[in-house]
This record gives C-alpha cells, structure tokens and sequence, in this order.
C-alpha cells in the first residue's frame, strides 16, 4: 500500500500547482520537482510496486523520513510561507507522509505492508 501511495502522491506535487493555483514559481518548482523525485524513488525502491529495484528498504525509509521533514520546512525554505495555498499543501503532506511512514511496517523482504 506504501508503495502505490507513493505513486499517488508523485502525480498529486506536479499536478497541485497547477489546479491549487500556486503563485510563487519557487512553490511550483519545488512540487513539480519533489513530484518527480517522489515517483523515481517509489519506481527504483526494492519493493513489491517498484519497477527497478535499485534503492534498498533501509535507504528507502529514510529518504521518507527526509522527505517529510523538507516538506515541511520547504514553505520556510525557500520563501512561499506566505502564500496559503502552498503552505498548507507542504505541511499537510508533509505530516501526512510522516505518519504514513511511522504507521507502515518494513520488513526485511522488500515488502512493504500497512500495520
């Protein structure tokens, strides 16, 4: 389940700033490229959903681990906390994918299940 909702997540970055309307460019650069890093990372993660699988499980759960803290700190980053739209997709996603990590079990296998 992990993995698909990864791929979901992927298409959900490039597509978010141009259906919520983001204005500042360096929000829509920054989904559009966490976007595509997102469905490389899920498509080469060992993995029952991957397509190649070159990124072992551990690396896999900390880039997860990674990409939920830049997530939220992205707004702050680079300059969009003051726009709503943006701030409040990072954060949410952000907590959101912090929480999908902590609450899915990776085991030793490649497989990733939902606890």
């Amino acid at each position: 389940m992990h993995g698909l909702i990864e791929y979901v997540a992927g298409v959900v970055f490039i597509g978010a700033p141009f259906v919520l309307v983001f204005e500042d460019s360096a929000a829509t650069a920054a989904s559009v490229v966490l976007g595509v890093v997102v469905l490389v990372v899920a498509a080469a993660s060992a993995g029952p959903t991957s397509i190649v699988d070159q990124i072992p499980l551990a690396v896999h759960v900390v880039l997860d681990y990674i990409l939920a803290v830049f997530l939220i700190a992205a707004p702050f980053l680079f300059g969009f906390a003051d726009e709503t739209a943006p701030l409040a997709f990072f954060i949410v996603l952000g907590v959101a994918h912090l929480l999908i990590t902590i609450g899915t079990r990776f085991d030793g296998g490649g497989e990733t299940a939902a606890r």
